[in-house]
């Protein structure tokens, strides 16, 4: 086997564990995100949506609303940078343990419904730091918008001649949300509160698998400017 052959091989499979990974990560962040907005009445990880809720809410004189939903904005924004710092300085591994330690903590505090989705808020704004490239390839994993853009955008490309097909990939954090989306609203309906144990289960879960993953793989994950 020629070394090129051999690098060609290890990408493939780089790709394909990194793609793995992001459909997971994107399960979680779409089932927490459905639980959150079902239990709490708000997004926790669509920040234009909780935007566009925060103007209605000062227009319409609902100011406490408004600043929870603008608080929950910056900690959004708190939440990527810690991410991106735990990523650089440890390994995306890292940043999934974080992550499983908010929900934990928010599981715990069912009664306090400020708090819980502050502490739901911070865990996906930092998950986006877990992955986010694919061999080079941007990948969004809470902002899916972003994901159908670029799917469509390449799509575009394609039907005029230009033959690239890496824009597919972004199909699969929209899959993996959707599923997720569907996973905690079915939960929501049958556990009620106890569902959001099920998000720190499968946080648990993907935090081993990445534990598995070769360092210098997931060094490829994360862009380092």
């Amino acid at each position: 086997m020629t070394v090129q052959r051999r690098r060609r091989i290890i990408k493939r499979q780089r790709g394909s564990v990194g793609l793995a990974l992001v459909a997971g990560i994107s399960f979680l962040a779409g089932m927490t995100d459905a639980i959150g907005l079902m239990s709490l009445g708000d997004f926790v990880s669509f920040m234009s949506g909780n935007t566009t809720r925060a103007s209605v809410a000062l227009i319409q004189g609902e100011v406490a609303r408004a600043v929870l939903l603008i608080g929950g904005l910056m900690t959004f924004v708190i939440g990527n940078a810690a991410g991106v710092m735990l990523a650089m300085r440890f390994r995306p591994q890292a940043v999934l343990l974080f992550v499983t330690v908010l929900l934990v903590c928010a599981a715990l505090l069912a009664h306090q419904r400020e708090l819980r989705f502050l502490l739901l808020i911070l865990a996906m704004g930092s998950i986006n730091a877990s992955v986010e490239q694919i061999e080079g390839l941007p990948v969004g994993l809470t902002y899916i918008t972003g994901a159908l853009s670029r799917f469509g955008r390449g799509m575009g490309r394609w039907a005029m001649g230009i033959r690239n097909t890496h824009w597919i990939i972004q199909i699969v954090p929209w899959l993996g949300m959707m599923a997720g989306a569907l996973s905690g609203a079915a939960l929501v309906q049958g556990v009620g509160d106890l569902a959001l144990w099920v998000p720190v289960a499968t946080a648990m879960a993907l935090t081993a698998v990445a534990i598995q993953i070769p360092r210098h793989w997931q060094s490829r994950f994360v862009q380092h400017r």
